[in-house]
């Protein structure tokens, strides 16, 4: 026990970058710092890891506290630790994205926790290094999305290749050809075409897809 003694001890926390998909965009969950340093400040979700928790259980619960969802897609992104990231004191951030459909959002949570849904475009300034954690999410959720269907987190069940298309763009910061675009999709398996149609879209109205 003697070693464990002789270090000192360090504070250790989880944000969570909390994607959507809404209105053709990519938004994150942010809200307004509840306490000092930088109380008020526009921040991501976060807090500090319990004694009796694992670092993945408090990541769940932050994000159930914030959002109201259970068992929606997160994964670890990676751990900030600069000796100085925080002005208050060491803490070490461990930090996870999670993917879930706004649809299913808790909306009455927004008041209690001044949350709001920005576009990943336009964030405002972060508090500390949090522009920099979601612009790696960011990154990620690019490099995965073009080989595993994450996006069937972001959509609702049934959607047109429009609105994936927009997802695309949305996440990967870019325009995409329409025709690459859809011969792309029609080789990967995990995407379905239906026979419902989606009459709002268009007067001819558009083929609704399904994730696999």
């Amino acid at each position: 026990m003697t070693a464990y003694k002789s270090h000192p001890k360090f504070f250790v926390s989880v944000d969570c970058i909390i994607f959507g998909f809404a209105e053709g965009r990519l938004k994150v969950l942010i809200h307004q710092r509840p306490y000092e340093p930088g109380m008020g400040e526009h921040s991501l979700i976060g807090g500090f890891v319990k004694s009796d928790e694992s670092v993945d259980s408090s990541a769940k619960r932050i994000l159930k506290e914030f959002t109201g969802l259970d068992n929606v897609y997160m994964q670890q992104l990676a751990a900030y630790g600069e000796v100085e990231r925080d002005p208050g004191e060491r803490v070490i951030s461990i930090v996870y994205y999670a993917l879930i459909n706004v649809d299913h959002y808790d909306t009455s949570l927004s008041d209690i926790h001044k949350a709001k849904w920005v576009d990943v475009d336009n964030l405002p300034t972060l508090c500390f290094d949090h522009n920099d954690m979601v612009q790696k999410a960011r990154q990620m959720i690019g490099e995965t999305i073009k080989n595993k269907p994450i996006g069937s987190n972001l959509l609702p069940q049934y959607f047109t290749l429009s609105s994936l298309q927009s997802l695309y763009e949305s996440i990967l910061g870019t325009s995409i050809d329409k025709r690459n675009f859809r011969r792309s999709i029609s080789e990967k398996d995990y995407i379905l075409a239906t026979n419902m149609i989606d009459k709002d879209s268009s007067r001819r109205g558009a083929t609704l897809y399904r994730f696999r």
